[in-house]
């Protein structure tokens, strides 16, 4: 579950409903990690009240440094945990405390090996994908290497995610990730915009917001490779989608999906959900 920021965390908790109703277990063990802020009680505070229920386990996990992903009690939890929900704050204070360590291969041991639900918002879906955006002002993305990007935790494959996204104008910061190789699909959220991504492959978007699409295995031409740094950039036949509350897209097929189309793969069992903990 992939979250642009700024859900709605006090009134009708939409988005994070959802999240505990992809866990079918009467009783669920939380985990809420806060390594992407600056000030993690805080942080983690407005997750603790949100996901409160005298049904679940919900605990705050505070990494702040690389030392911290060696203690087995924090594995151990992990291990134990039905779901996982990273915060916001920076995308890059994240991967630079957890990236290759103990708790990062638990995680991805569990999200490939076990059912459970790896959630995060604005920072905390940023880096769910293989590559990762971290910097780049909107009024010159479209320009040639003015764009930052690592490598994020990689829970899927092919896409680049990208929060905040209508509501901050990044458009075309992620047109120029797409350009610069078509095989990724950008994925742009918006605020109070949520996603499940079902099966590696399936989109269903949640909540008020809107999430765009941008395709490009159709595209015909840029000049992205031959133009000097900060130079500006042209792209022929990208693709934009923008899906809504129960619509969604299929990223093997490249397909767009509307409620009738979701609601025809969970009948056939195509989604990807095998709900193990039901």
């Amino acid at each position: 579950m992939a979250i642009g920021g700024h859900e709605d965390n006090i009134n009708d908790h939409r988005i994070l409903s959802e999240i505990l109703l992809l866990i079918k277990k009467e009783k669920k063990n939380i985990e809420i990690i806060t390594a992407a802020s600056k000030y993690p009680d805080e942080a983690g505070e407005t997750y603790l009240k949100a996901f409160e229920d005298s049904n679940h386990t919900v605990k705050l996990m505070n990494i702040s440094d690389r030392e911290q992903t060696t203690e087995e009690s924090l594995i151990k939890r992990i291990t134990k945990a039905d779901i996982i929900f990273f915060t916001g704050g920076s995308q890059l204070r994240i991967t630079s405390i957890l990236g290759g360590s103990l708790i990062e291969k638990e995680i991805l041991r569990k999200y490939e090996e076990e059912y459970c639900v790896i959630a995060g918002t604005s920072a905390g879906a940023n880096f769910m994908s293989e590559t990762m955006v971290y910097r780049g002002e909107v009024e010159e993305a479209l320009y040639k290497d003015t764009i930052n990007m690592s490598a994020g935790i990689g829970l899927i494959d092919n896409v680049v995610l990208d929060t905040h996204f209508v509501e901050r104008g990044r458009f075309s910061r992620l047109m120029q990730i797409v350009c610069m190789n078509s095989r990724n699909t950008g994925i742009g959220l918006g605020e109070d915009a949520g996603l499940v991504i079902e099966g590696g492959r399936i989109l269903r978007a949640i909540g008020r917001g809107i999430t765009v699409i941008l395709d490009g295995h159709q595209l015909k031409y840029t000049n992205v490779a031959e133009i000097d740094s900060h130079e500006a950039i042209a792209i022929e036949n990208l693709i934009i989608h923008t899906i809504v509350d129960g619509y969604g897209y299929d990223l093997g097929d490249k397909k767009y999906l509307k409620p009738d189309d979701l609601e025809k793969l969970h009948k056939a069992g195509n989604d990807g959900i095998t709900h193990e903990n039901s």
